[in-house]
């Protein structure tokens, strides 16, 4: 894994994502990987990261990012438009699991089991 990434205009470390959990299409319906955090000591509100590359791929050279609240919007990189409004579509199908997860109420298998997928 790349651990220097440009990413919110920061470089990413390692540790970044072990506190990230990647969520495959399998568990949300999307063509795509996402990935999920907790808020830690993170500045910003509540966000998704999504992998551009489809299928079950991690791949992190290229992470768009989606904020959750108070509607999905694209902050960082870029997305063709259908993905992005199918990351909209899920964000706002689980933004209540999603925040919760954010908010350290939800660990990660009650995350996962409370996902709905699109």
């Amino acid at each position: 894994m790349n651990a220097h990434l440009p990413i919110s205009g920061a470089p990413v470390e390692e540790d970044d994502f072990f506190l990230m959990s990647n969520l495959r299409p399998k568990h949300t319906g999307l063509p795509m990987t996402v990935w999920v955090s907790n808020r830690g000591h993170a500045r910003h509100d509540a966000r998704v990261k999504v992998c551009r590359t489809p299928g079950d791929w991690i791949d992190t050279d290229d992470m768009p990012v989606v904020g959750i609240r108070p509607t999905p919007t694209l902050l960082e990189g870029q997305l063709d438009h259908a993905s992005l409004k199918l990351v909209q579509k899920w964000v706002t199908l689980n933004q209540a699991t999603l925040i919760a997860y954010w908010n350290s109420e939800l660990d990660t298998v009650e995350m996962i089991q409370s996902l709905k997928r699109i």
